[in-house]
């Protein structure tokens, strides 16, 4: 990578993924500078505080300034921030983004950018953490993880490439992938897993001993709810954003529940062995792949 190529990079939303992304280019000397741009004017502030950002700016002044628009807020939020950006966008600025569905998103983007979408190629790093906020970011986040991309029939091959140079500059490995096939595999490895942390956690604080359960937890619970502390906003968002691919995971999902449960009533000791043993062996595969 050669020094500051990437030249001036806006980031809308410097929470987690947003800070990590501005820390890991400037740890990687990628860029002149970072622009942080959000809602936020405190944690704008800690974000500079810590090095994430360099300084802070409006989304129309840093649309005017910039080379590269990342954008990092919750999905719900990025039709808003297109509207903004079209009647300010460069001809030769691009834009990336880190949100967790991807067919919703580009049709806001074809609806709002119209010839200009080209500009936009859409990405998701497969990277994160229970905690959210910039204080928690880090700028080895992406360091080995997946970022995916899935290209748009607007984009050039040369602006993909250069896409695909920014992510890697944060020591991510690409994966190219359509948006359907995306937001159908994301429901499922990462929507749904989320949805169910969340309702664990709902389950037990709605018990009438809900502080002796707690008090009396785990490693296995605290392992599975780990990802219930992640944005409430954000896992909102993605919800509504993928919700039938979502609602057919989850569906998919009770029908084995309830076959569990029937096992279980009936006290058929050597069903659930083997659905259990099915289970626990192709996770020691996947974790050994």
């Amino acid at each position: 990578m050669s020094r500051n190529q990437f030249g001036t990079v806006a980031i809308v939303g410097v929470g987690l993924i947003g800070g990590s992304i501005g820390l890991a280019l400037k740890d990687a000397g990628v860029v002149t500078e970072v622009i942080g741009v959000g809602r936020s004017a405190s944690n704008l502030e800690e974000a500079k505080k810590l090095g994430a950002i360099d300084r802070i700016d409006n989304l129309e002044g840093a649309c005017k300034q910039a080379q590269w628009i990342v954008l990092c807020v919750p999905v719900a939020q990025m039709r808003a921030c297109f509207q903004t950006i079209e009647p300010h966008l460069n001809p030769h600025t691009l834009i990336t983004d880190a949100g967790s569905t991807k067919s919703d998103l580009i049709v806001a983007a074809k609806e709002i950018l119209g010839k200009k979408v080209c500009q936009f190629v859409p990405a998701h790093p497969i990277a994160g953490g229970a905690q959210h906020g910039v204080v928690a970011a880090k700028a080895n986040l992406f360091q080995g993880k997946q970022t995916i991309i899935c290209q748009l029939q607007e984009n050039s091959a040369a602006d993909v490439a250069l896409v695909e140079s920014f992510w890697q500059a944060l020591g991510s490995r690409i994966k190219r992938i359509s948006a359907i096939q995306h937001d159908a595999i994301y429901a499922a490895v990462s929507h749904l897993p989320h949805l169910l942390s969340y309702a664990l956690m709902t389950s037990v604080l709605n018990s009438e001993d809900a502080e002796q359960k707690l008090g009396h937890a785990g490693a296995g619970f605290r392992d599975f709810t780990r990802i219930a502390a992640s944005s409430p906003e954000m896992w909102r968002d993605i919800c509504l954003a993928n919700k039938s691919a979502i609602l057919q995971e989850l569906d998919q999902y009770l029908v084995i529940a309830k076959a569990l449960r029937e096992l279980i009533a009936k006290e058929d000791s050597q069903a659930l062995e083997k659905v259990f043993l099915k289970a626990s062996e192709a996770r020691k595969r996947w974790e050994e792949s």
